[in-house]
């Protein structure tokens, strides 16, 4: 994976490109992030991404990207509009018109050019 693959999989996330940047995502991916538990596995993994992007507009801003053959690390600036109330108490509670902008640092194990396990944090907010 090249940080020109890293920089395309952001630009389709962030037009809701689902069938391009599903693609970076391996079979068995296992995505942990902060404010929910394990994610294992590439549909469950969709499932969850449709249901925030039917509730919120969020947008990835990378600030740096490191890329090795085996991981990748992003620091990211990501923000959030609300644009569909969301009552779900494990991401957070929003109400129509909230906003928010977070930093997050996420380390990503890759192989065959896909994610293998995913795990966030928040880095500022």
């Amino acid at each position: 994976m090249t940080e020109f693959d890293v920089r395309s999989y952001v630009a389709a996330f962030n037009a809701n490109d689902f069938e391009f940047f599903s693609r970076f995502y391996a079979k068995d991916v296992i995505y942990e992030l902060w404010t929910r538990e394990r994610i294992v596995g590439h549909e469950n993994l969709m499932a969850f991404y449709r249901t925030v992007k039917a509730h919120v507009i969020e947008l990835v801003e990378l600030l740096d990207v490191v890329v090795t053959p085996s991981r990748v690390t992003m620091h990211s600036r990501v923000s959030y509009e609300t644009v569909k109330q969301w009552p779900d108490p494990q991401n957070w509670a929003s109400r129509l018109g909230d906003k928010k902008v977070i930093e997050t640092i996420t380390l990503c194990e890759v192989e065959d050019h896909r994610f293998t396990h995913v795990r966030g944090a928040k880095f500022k907010f």
